[in-house]
């Protein structure tokens, strides 16, 4: 994972994505053709389904923790960046090249899920770029950073480590549930074979890229809940910022009518299980 922000009030930080899927359908209709009514449902019935949804519907770690930091902010302040597979004319650029458009400007934070790392991790390990690709941009990739650091970002990033017991449980919890199942793509089964292709892959990384001006910053993520709030809280002491004062906010007067009266239109509501 790796974050930036530019330097300023707030700023930055990195990660991965996650998210839900839920299909709402109702069986009847009444004699205008409207949705039969159905019953509400009770408190406690009520309680169970919002937890059943709500649930921990992320497993790779990335994803959930991004979400967890961007959930009450500004999505004007805060971008979080996944990008595509890189197109042909991408993957003829210097390979951070398609990164720098998303780059901050004062102010702003940039959460790349995932990075320019990929250079170093996934696709060596995957075959998706040659040996010397991969050994050239390790090379390469301190100078690009220590330029954006001299340029006023504040670069921060993050490696979550998770051991093999705690992989093999989040693979298999995504196998046997439903909502989390279309998840798993490819990449992920084979990932996991490779395990410690991809640590061999990491010390390499770690050795050529953890600088003075870029370091790295590991964090064990075996339990999401506590890494997620180590991070929030290793990302807050590494931005300077000055607290805001609270706003004096005053609530302004009920509207008035002034004569309206609602139509009575033929709306279609949807239905009120809940």
């Amino acid at each position: 994972m790796g974050p930036m922000s530019k330097k300023s009030k707030k700023h930055h930080k990195a990660g991965t994505s996650s998210g839900s899927e839920v299909t709402m359908s109702s069986p009847g209709a009444d004699a205008g053709g409207q949705p039969a009514a159905e019953p509400k449902m009770k408190k406690k019935e009520y309680e169970r389904q919002m937890r059943r949804l709500q649930g921990d519907l992320d497993s790779a770690g990335k994803g959930g923790t991004i979400r967890r930091i961007t959930e009450r902010t500004s999505p004007r302040v805060f971008k979080h960046i996944a990008l595509p597979t890189p197109t042909e004319r991408e993957k003829s650029q210097m390979y951070v090249q398609r990164y720098i458009a998303h780059f901050p400007a004062a102010g702003e934070v940039v959460i790349f899920d995932r990075s320019w790392y990929n250079r170093a991790g996934v696709e060596p390990v995957m075959g998706y770029c040659t040996r010397e690709q991969s050994e050239r941009f390790i090379e390469q990739v301190p100078a690009v950073e220590k330029a954006m650091v001299d340029n006023g970002i504040i670069l921060i990033k993050y490696w979550l480590n998770v051991s093999v017991e705690e992989q093999t449980r989040r693979l298999e919890s995504r196998i046997e549930d439903p909502r989390k199942v279309w998840k798993l793509s490819p990449t992920d089964l084979k990932s996991y074979s490779r395990h410690y292709d991809y640590c061999r892959a990491r010390d390499a990384m770690f050795a050529a890229t953890d600088t003075g001006w870029a370091p790295w910053f590991v964090v064990d993520n075996d339990d999401k809940l506590r890494g997620r709030l180590n991070i929030i809280s290793h990302l807050l002491g590494q931005i300077p910022y000055t607290p805001l004062p609270a706003q004096d906010v005053t609530m302004p007067k009920e509207p008035s009518a002034r004569g309206y009266l609602e139509p009575d239109l033929p709306l279609h509501h949807i239905p009120t299980p809940f």
